[in-house]
């Protein structure tokens, strides 16, 4: 395409004007069109078209269309020898293929970008690169190298008064301090960060970068008042970004900040959606939302679904960790789950990381009978809780301690500690380990002698279990005394599946049923089919005759 001139001005290409228009709106589909419907005669307006096409692809989650154009406007910038544009897109050509996973080829880029602007330390592109070098150290391991490089670059976004820069900084530097232990100093730079972001000053890459991180840094420390207070602003830049990559990532922290405060509907509603949206841009953050699928499921108590979902995340290249050891342990499966959770254990480098998994190896420590590994990861736990004066880490230390204890038989050492659990986990609004509290606080009143207050905490427990939808915990709760163990499910049923039968059997349509349980009608749907195959029969009629027959419908006198 010819290029249009103006006395005193430098040349116009028209088709980049249509283009940048278009990414200007966040338009990314007119962007990709246009980008894409020819190309330019001179290299480097071609470079530019190439630049643009590379972002409009990026935010329609077409990450291959992405990283060709990408290397075309390398090519372009770096036979003009403009060294500054060549290296952001190498810059940006280590950000694509870190995200596919593909960490040779994305240092190679990043190589490459550090050649080209390593004699050139006060622009922008420059900036950038300080960025991922501080993300690469911090990945491995190198905390204050990162942090030093993090403050390094903020000086220089505040110079060159760039606020994508000193955003992304920010955020850096604070999931660096939050790793530290300084989590006040931490939030507070991260805080700042989404200010820019909150006052529109962001583009739309930065923006979500620090959408995410933000939403990442309130799981890894439960602050989950701070991440609702976010919450609304990320649901608002989500929809005005459907198809991108960075939406994906957010609904899984979104997903795993709804399973903690209860919401187990509405959080395996986003992590679905996450599933869907990451598949093919980013399989390992797809992986993460089917284990997170997974383990809502194992909450709902709908094992064979949570089975299913985390062999999809095997299956996308990520080993699932605690919530696999717990489905596991709930299917029998001890040494099993013992053997995972170690290993997720040994490879965690992250000290959060870390003590998120050591309340799981104590659980299946002390149903595996092992009490001395069940007090050394105590031990582990209570110096982190020590580091990190975190006030989920904090409950869930306590819930632990009262764990050990009840298992070694100091059962007033578990009620003090369980009672304070409880009162911790409501304070700050977390319901399910509220109600897991619950449940072991009710078997140390029962062994401190105290059978009312037992009585008292089981109901509680089996209360709020059951206001979540988390309906196997809420009969898990049932602590009466000599209470009959309960016979096998016949034909290989689930729970939920005799849920479904008996409310089936009762003439509730697939909708209705949806209602009762808080679920879709086509989950519904798919739960009756199961059900046919596994009772072998056709109809309704028939499954229900099935359900009287087997005693799964109480029969009332007329």
């Amino acid at each position: 395409m010819a290029l249009t001139s103006v006395p005193g001005m430098q040349p116009v290409d028209p088709l980049l004007d249509e283009i940048r228009s278009a990414v200007s709106r966040q338009d990314w589909p007119s962007a990709y069109d246009a980008a894409t419907s020819g190309s330019c005669d001179d290299p480097a307006a071609d470079g530019d078209r190439a630049d643009l096409l590379a972002e409009a692809a990026w935010w329609l989650g077409r990450l291959d269309d992405c990283i060709e154009a990408r290397e075309l406007a390398y090519r372009r910038f770096d036979e003009l020898e403009d060294q500054r544009r060549a290296g952001m897109c190498a810059v940006w050509l280590w950000e694509h293929h870190a995200f596919r996973g593909h960490g040779a080829i994305a240092g190679a880029w990043l190589r490459r970008a550090r050649r080209a602007l390593e004699d050139d330390p006060e622009c922008v592109p420059h900036g950038a690169l300080l960025l991922r070098e501080a993300e690469t150290l911090h990945g491995a391991g190198e905390i204050e190298p990162a942090l030093e490089l993090a403050r390094r670059l903020l000086a220089l976004a505040r110079r060159l008064r760039s606020a994508d820069l000193e955003a992304e900084a920010l955020q850096t530097a604070g999931r660096l301090l939050l790793e530290q232990g300084h989590v006040a100093e931490g939030m507070g730079h991260l805080d700042e960060a989404m200010l820019f972001a909150v006052e529109g000053r962001l583009g739309p890459y930065s923006t979500g970068k620090v959408y995410c991180s933000l939403i990442g840094a309130c799981e890894e420390a439960g602050d989950y008042d701070r991440a609702a207070e976010w919450t609304e602003a990320t649901d608002r830049w989500s929809q005005r970004h459907p198809f991108a990559i960075f939406p994906g990532i957010c609904r899984v922290h979104r997903a795993i900040v709804l399973k903690r405060r209860g919401s187990l509907a509405e959080a395996e509603r986003e992590a679905a959606q996450a599933c869907e949206e990451l598949e093919h841009s980013r399989p390992v953050s797809s992986a993460a939302a089917w284990a997170e699928v997974g383990d809502i499921c194992r909450r709902l108590g709908e094992l064979d679904r949570a089975e299913a979902a985390f062999t999809r995340a095997q299956q996308l290249n990520r080993s699932p960790c605690a919530g696999l050891a717990l489905l596991r342990l709930a299917q029998g499966q001890v040494e099993v789950a013992r053997t995972m959770i170690a290993g997720c254990v040994s490879g965690a480098r992250n000290p959060l990381g870390r003590a998120g998994l050591l309340p799981t190896v104590v659980h299946v420590a002390v149903a595996a009978g092992d009490l001395d590994a069940a007090t050394a990861a105590l031990d582990e736990m209570e110096e982190l809780a020590t580091r990190f004066e975190l006030p989920e880490l904090k409950a869930s230390l306590l819930v632990t301690r009262g764990r050990v204890a009840l298992a070694g038989g100091d059962a007033h050492l578990a009620r003090a500690s369980l009672q304070e659990a409880l009162e911790r986990w409501r304070a700050i609004d977390v319901p399910y380990e509220a109600a897991t509290a619950g449940t072991l606080l009710g078997q140390a009143l029962r062994a401190c002698g105290d059978e009312a207050g037992a009585r008292a905490a089981f109901e509680t427990a089996a209360a709020l279990f059951n206001h979540i939808g988390a309906r196997v915990e809420a009969r898990l709760a049932d602590g009466r005394p000599g209470a009959p163990v309960r016979p096998p499910l016949p034909a290989g049923l689930t729970e939920r599946e005799v849920e479904v039968l008996r409310l089936v059997a009762t003439g509730r349509t697939n909708n209705e049923i949806a209602a009762d349980l808080y679920l879709s009608a086509k989950t519904v749907s798919r739960h009756l089919s199961n059900i046919f195959t596994k009772i072998g029969v056709t109809s309704r009629a028939a499954a229900t005759g099935f359900a009287f027959e087997r005693g799964l419908v109480e029969v009332r006198p007329a």
